[in-house]
């Protein structure tokens, strides 16, 4: 089983033009939507076909329920989810012209920061993958840090995605000292270019602190990844009518974990095998994934019949 960890919460996506045809209103009307970078990792998962379970704290709120149906619907093991009675996070989504998302989050008194440290993780649990809010606001924050320190310690495999979101960071600095504390207990970083940027670092200096790969994304011009012994493979975006990119990053992770699975590559070991041929299988595969999620509104990541083979 894979389990993901962080946060599940509510995206409000702008519509379009008003139902009678007229111009659009001054102030848009706003969808909800399920998201966070996590839960939409783990609904990736189960529609790719992995085993997968979700362990986060979520809301008893209407919200928390239809994020709940929403996991179960993808056969995501929902058995780790903790549940609160504080009101759910929300995310207010702005398009921009080119389908890039930005976000406004309320997230003061909401359940899934109020996280706590599991007495364990599922039984059977291969892999665990964390990032975006959960590992910002505390007191989760810490308590997901332990689970990410506690699970490598253990020999599984752990999967990190910043997911960085900066306006939720009051203090960059001490968050990219924490980010660097994670990496000996990382086996694999996925980021974007826009992340990296806004880390300040490089592949190799990552690298060279604990992960078996670094695979970055670079939007329309595809994924690249780096590895240990210095290798560097890309391979181009897959040509799409972008409707917005919410979800793209997450399908990513998702792809990449579920490949990994497939070949039974869930460890640093059998990644640092992985050659260029294998790598470029792998990528070309995450990144129809992503594609199809450009393709539809809202992160609706695809089924396995829509990606076809690894």
């Amino acid at each position: 089983m894979i389990v993901v960890a962080g946060e599940a919460l509510i995206d409000l996506v702008p519509q379009g033009a008003s139902p009678d045809g007229g111009p659009a209103p001054e102030l848009p009307a706003l969808a909800p939507r399920r998201g966070g970078g996590p839960y939409n990792t783990a609904v990736a998962l189960g529609r790719l076909g992995s085993s997968v379970g979700f362990c986060s704290r979520v809301s008893r709120d209407a919200f928390g329920v239809a994020l709940l149906d929403g996991l179960r619907s993808a056969r995501v093991d929902v058995s780790s989810v903790q549940r609160g009675d504080e009101p759910t996070t929300l995310a207010v989504a702005s398009i921009g012209s080119d389908g890039s998302a930005g976000y406004s989050f309320y997230v003061e008194g909401t359940a899934d920061r109020l996280f706590a440290v599991p007495d364990g993780l599922p039984a059977g649990t291969r892999a665990v993958s964390f990032g975006t809010c959960s590992l910002v606001l505390e007191p989760g924050a810490t308590a997901y840090e332990e689970v990410m320190r506690s699970a490598a310690a253990q020999g599984v495999f752990t999967a990190l995605d910043p997911n960085i979101r900066a306006g939720l960071i009051p203090d960059p600095d001490a968050y990219r000292a924490r980010f660097k504390n994670w990496l000996p207990s990382t086996a694999l970083l996925k980021l974007s270019e826009e992340d990296a940027q806004w880390l300040g670092g490089n592949p190799q200096e990552w690298l060279a602190a604990g992960p078996a790969a670094v695979v970055m994304t670079r939007g329309g011009d595809g994924l690249a990844v780096f590895t240990r012994d210095g290798g560097e493979y890309s391979v181009p975006g897959e040509r799409v009518d972008v409707v917005d990119t919410i979800g793209a990053g997450d399908t990513v992770n998702a792809a990449l974990l579920h490949g990994l699975s497939l070949q039974d590559a869930l460890s640093p070991a059998a990644v640092a095998a992985l050659d260029g041929d294998g790598w470029a299988r792998l990528l070309r595969f995450a990144a129809r994934a992503a594609a199809i999620t450009c393709s539809r509104a809202g992160a609706e990541p695809p089924y396995a019949s829509e990606v076809g083979a690894l």
